[in-house]
């Protein structure tokens, strides 16, 4: 027998994510007071527009147009509205009422997240927010609770499943990057405007969040670096597979020594990387999510799934939902974000990695003893060289075909060394005169 009060939960938001989490309070009410030890009762949903259609049918009495009277009386209250702003006010206004909070908010969390989390301590609210990362699958709450105990090294991730969708589809059915991108669109995955995702804009925000939490260190998503895929070719794609790697769009946290300080810090950067075909993240296909974490007694673990849709991620809203409940049966405070580490935010330059350079040389004697010159000044130690000499296409020159065109390809691979010392090395390259161009740079992760 049910003897705790019923659970006021205001939700804010009732677009693909907001009406199936409405649904499923509705639905299966029973099952989850079952769970908690007290009802749940819906109290309203607060829309932008009354008469929108929308993915579930929400009973009208419960929606409304004013959210912050919503908010007032409200146990627990959910926002997966999105954006900025009134997101991060009535979020504010929720938990200074007392109220505990629940988003998938993650561009505001990377934004606003210290100060959301301070006004949650200052009441002894909670904020959750498994659903910022990687959809359904479950990442934040083993990082915060389970691996608590233990020093989380490195985290490579898959946290954007637009790129990932693309990606896949060029190297699967050698697409181009703008015919996967359209496949995509016309699917569902990207939006009509991808640069959030294309740009790499949505996986920083992620990492930033997975850094913080992590490393218990704050890291603005504005402390990421970043690169998206836009500059990814088919070309690549195909050497890559051939070379037996695959080509992924990374966010990727770690720990690690300033090599120009000795100070130990944190670093977060998303980029495409080289991942080889032997490695978990490289079977991670279609709009999935993954994330790998390299743990220092626990070793490497990895969550697989869904990282985005509606109903995958309200499942993860609903288990927030549930926890937050719980605690209200239970009693006690929320629980802090720790940021007691408080370590410095590395630039890109103090990341110590491995790259993989396509060249267009000179086909003649002494080329390779300049280029192995240029990397050894600059510190950088060559492991592998593959080298395929150019041939005049017979579509463009059909009289001359296969004849050499004095120019020959290097795909060189090099040791691990610093990002700065990298970058340098590329830099030298493209301004030698045996190198007619460096046509493709591409970082090689997870060996």
């Amino acid at each position: 027998m049910i003897e705790y009060r019923p659970l006021r939960v205001a939700l804010l938001g009732a677009g693909s994510v907001g009406a199936q989490v409405a649904d499923q309070l509705l639905t299966h009410r029973d099952e989850l007071a079952a769970r908690i030890g007290a009802s749940i009762e819906l109290a309203g949903v607060a829309v932008r527009s009354l008469d929108a259609k929308r993915d579930t049918d929400i009973p009208r009495e419960l929606l409304t147009t004013d959210a912050e009277s919503l908010i007032l009386g409200a146990d627990i209250v959910v926002e997966v509205m999105g954006g900025l702003e009134p997101a991060r006010t009535l979020i504010l206004q929720a938990l200074t009422s007392g109220a505990d909070v629940i988003t998938a908010n993650k561009a505001l969390l990377a934004t606003h997240g210290p100060e959301l989390f301070e006004a949650a301590g200052q009441v002894g609210a909670q904020l959750y927010y498994e659903a910022a990362v990687g959809g359904a699958i479950p990442i934040i709450r083993p990082l915060r609770d389970s691996l608590a105990g233990d020093r989380v090294q490195r985290i490579l991730g898959i946290v954007n499943g637009t790129t990932n969708f693309i990606l896949d589809r060029m190297d699967a059915h050698g697409e181009s990057m703008e015919e996967a991108l359209a496949t995509a669109t016309a699917l569902g995955y990207a939006e009509a405007d991808p640069t959030a995702d294309v740009g790499g804009y949505d996986a920083a925000q992620k990492a930033a969040i997975l850094a913080s939490l992590a490393f218990h260190t704050l890291v603005p998503a504005d402390a990421v670096y970043r690169e998206g895929i836009t500059e990814v070719t088919l070309e690549q794609v195909v050497a890559a597979r051939k070379a037996g790697y695959v080509v992924k769009l990374l966010a990727i946290c770690e720990q690690l020594v300033d090599p120009a300080t000795g100070q130990r810090g944190v670093s977060a950067r998303v980029h495409p990387a080289l991942i080889p075909l032997s490695h978990p993240l490289a079977a991670v296909h279609g709009a999935n999510n993954a994330v790998f974490v390299e743990a220092e007694a626990a070793g490497s673990l990895m969550f697989y799934g869904a990282g985005a849709g509606g109903i995958q991620t309200a499942s993860a809203v609903l288990g927030d939902v549930v926890s937050a409940a719980r605690r209200h049966v239970v009693g006690g405070p929320g629980v802090a974000e720790s940021t007691h580490a408080d370590l410095p935010v590395l630039p890109i330059s103090a990341v110590t990695t491995r790259y993989q350079i396509a060249l267009q040389v000179a086909d003649e004697p002494g080329v390779l003893a300049v280029i192995a010159a240029l990397f050894q000044s600059h510190g950088v130690s060559v492991e592998t060289v593959q080298q395929a000499v150019s041939v005049v296409d017979p579509a463009v020159d059909p009289a001359r075909a296969g004849q050499a065109l004095g120019a020959a390809t290097l795909v060189i691979g090099t040791h691990e060394a610093s990002e700065a010392d990298l970058a340098a090395t590329v830099a030298a390259l493209s301004t030698s005169s045996v190198v007619h161009s460096v046509t493709s740079v591409l970082r090689v992760e997870g060996l």
